[in-house]
């Protein structure tokens, strides 16, 4: 079952700007399978690099963790917070047009806290990959 932008906001917290998948859907081995097309007017292009944009390394990651969510639809509303990255590699830049297909796979989860693999191809190559970290946390017990 795919999931859109509406229903995707139905799981993540984020919202835009910050809202970096389109659609998402579950792998037939339980992975979550995200995209996220770069239009080009993009906030964090706007200075990454002028005349030249490419989606900063850190966008790349987000994108991954935020297209995890599908593994977690059936859990509690809860915000979703980094708790690490590990083995970060960008093998080729991401520009204003690609569609980012990132693929995470779910290693394991301790109470709150769940650790991925996850990778970003555009057009089957993979540009970024990475081993990360976080946390489900009830909106409600966030210290700010």
């Amino acid at each position: 079952m795919k999931l859109n932008r509406d229903e995707i906001m139905k799981i993540l917290p984020h919202r835009p700007p910050m809202l970096l998948v389109d659609e998402a859907e579950l792998g037939e081995n339980g992975e979550s399978i995200g995209k996220y097309t770069v239009k080009g007017d993009e906030h964090f292009l706007q200075g990454h690099f002028p005349g030249n944009p490419i989606v900063p390394g850190v966008i790349l990651c987000e994108m991954m963790a935020q297209s995890a969510c599908v593994m977690f639809k059936d859990k509690p509303a809860a915000l979703t917070l980094f708790t690490g990255m590990n083995n970060v590699h960008f093998k080729k830049p991401v520009v204003p047009g690609d569609t980012v297909v990132s693929t995470c796979t779910l290693v394991k989860s301790k109470g709150p806290f769940h650790f991925c693999k996850g990778e970003a191809r555009v057009n089957g190559e993979i540009r970024a990959s990475l081993e990360f970290s976080f946390a489900l946390v009830p909106p409600d017990k966030v210290a700010k």
